[in-house]
């Protein structure tokens, strides 16, 4: 118990708030609490958190508000490594305890995070840079910054922020992870350069099996997979019951056809895993089937996988939240080939339970949220089976459920629905001109703008596209569908 803690040590355990290697030169966002206990174990999550362990991280958050309820910085660490919306917006509510007591940075990530359910992605940007104001030498502050900036996908001012949270500190080794991860998965990407930084990481901190894996990931996006392999072997050397690293090899064994392999790699993975994080890694497994060229048995792998997840030893809102994903993944995979009907069922399972996450988070800007994700996909039905005024009508539903956000993205998911339409009315131009303006990060719509201009006569600009896709080796529910498709084209 707290009391039985000598004075000297709750001092000193307090005096901690900033990372023990840190320079004088460097911030620390204030840290509110007066708990030796609490303190503690923030101080351990914080360092799981940055080695990747989400897992760990929230048993070591929820330790600290159990210590202390009051703890706002460690409720709002809490929100950052959890496995549903509804465990987000109750960590939130956790926060607001002791908010009144919080630094002003800790009231600040608070409300930074409460503008994610509204999408209010440019509040955030707005709210991180007068957190960098605030605190200018706090590294930490910066990374709320450049998580804003990922958001928005503004790639070029995210790299430019991490760069400046490496200058306070070239030590912090998460800048360096996740400027490692822009360049490995963002446009431009730059393989070298992911390299670099992924080294730079494991410089600082050597120990971190997910900083070994990462360089895994670099090599596998650069189609060396017998590298890579050794990579995620090295991890698992690092820490035996990783179970991100047995999921990556499956990856590999996906891509080089050894699908048997593949299957038992993430059984590993999954059986490492338990719990919320093994309920949200099944849909891999059911990949395999993808890649295989059995449509129906990846389906019906996703419907054993949801009808099994109630025993998974997740939460509740963490079983509901794996389930919206393995139907999403579903619906994809059916839409893709013609299966409409199970798309349809899929579809149908899936709004139910999103409804059933509004109602439980119980705000109105989310429940527009998820209405606009379900008019959105009522729409790719409607337009796959051909009735595009149909799915026109749903697209225009969707416009006006997100009219309302502060989010110069929020139109996307409308210019994807509108650029397929043309697309299977064989209005290349069209097409061309509403895929441009949707999320071109994403696998799929990178894809159809290729058809797009491949239509439309821009052979060269099709064909790298169609390259892009056919090398992308991360494995993904687009990569799974498209990669074959994308490989015919480019041989």
């Amino acid at each position: 118990m707290t009391s039985q803690k000598p004075a000297w040590l709750a001092a000193t355990l307090i005096s901690l708030a900033a990372p023990l290697a840190a320079s004088a030169a460097v911030q620390e966002i204030p840290i509110t609490t007066h708990n030796p206990d609490a303190m503690l174990a923030f101080q351990a999550g914080q360092a799981a958190a940055d080695r990747g362990d989400g897992p760990e991280a929230n048993k070591l958050f929820r330790t600290a508000v159990a210590a202390d309820p009051n703890f706002t910085y460690a409720w709002w660490n809490l929100s950052n490594v959890t496995f549903s919306t509804e465990e987000f917006n109750a960590a939130l509510k956790g926060a607001e305890q002791g908010a009144a007591q919080a630094s002003d940075g800790e009231r600040m990530l608070l409300e930074f995070n409460k503008l994610f359910l509204q999408n209010n992605f440019t509040g955030q940007v707005e709210l991180a840079r007068q957190l960098v104001a605030k605190y200018p030498n706090a590294p930490r502050a910066y990374m709320v910054l450049q998580g804003a900036y990922f958001a928005l996908n503004q790639f070029a001012e995210q790299r430019a922020t991490l760069d400046r949270a490496l200058a306070i500190d070239p030590k912090f080794a998460p800048a360096a992870f996740v400027s490692g991860l822009s360049y490995l998965f963002n446009q431009p990407t730059d393989f070298a350069k992911a390299e670099q930084y992924f080294r730079k990481a494991v410089d600082a901190s050597p120990g971190s099996d997910m900083y070994y894996w990462s360089l895994g990931d670099v090599a596998r996006g650069s189609n060396r997979l017998e590298d890579a392999r050794r990579y995620y072997q090295l991890a698992l050397q690092l820490d035996p019951h990783d179970s991100t690293a047995p999921v990556k090899l499956g990856h590999v064994d996906s891509f080089l056809g050894n699908y048997d392999d593949a299957r038992r790699d993430y059984d590993q993975g999954i059986k490492v895993a338990g719990g919320a994080t093994a309920a949200f890694l099944g849909p891999f497994k059911a990949f395999t089937y993808v890649y295989q060229g059995e449509p129906k048995q990846a389906i019906q792998a996703l419907d054993d996988l949801v009808a099994s997840i109630d025993t998974s030893g997740a939460a509740p809102d963490q079983r509901l939240n794996a389930k919206v994903i393995a139907l999403t993944n579903a619906a994809q995979i059916a839409l893709h080939f013609g299966l409409y009907d199970d798309a349809e069922r899929a579809l149908t399972q899936r709004a139910a339970l999103a409804r059933d996450n509004a109602k439980t988070v119980g705000t109105p800007a989310f429940a527009n949220i998820q209405e606009s994700q379900i008019a959105f996909w009522d729409a790719q039905l409607a337009t796959y089976r051909g009735d595009y005024k149909k799915a026109a009508e749903l697209a225009k539903k969707n416009a006006d459920l997100v009219a309302g956000e502060n989010n110069p993205r929020k139109m996307e998911p409308v210019h994807e629905v509108l650029g397929l339409i043309e697309l299977r009315r064989k209005s290349y131009r069209k097409a061309v001109a509403e895929l441009k303006l949707a999320d071109q990060t994403q696998l799929h719509n990178r894809y159809l703008l290729a058809q797009a201009l491949e239509g439309a006569g821009a052979k060269d600009e099709a064909m790298r596209l169609y390259k892009e896709v056919s090398v992308n080796n991360f494995n993904t529910i687009d990569f799974a569908l498209l990669r074959a498709e994308a490989l015919k084209k480019v041989s």
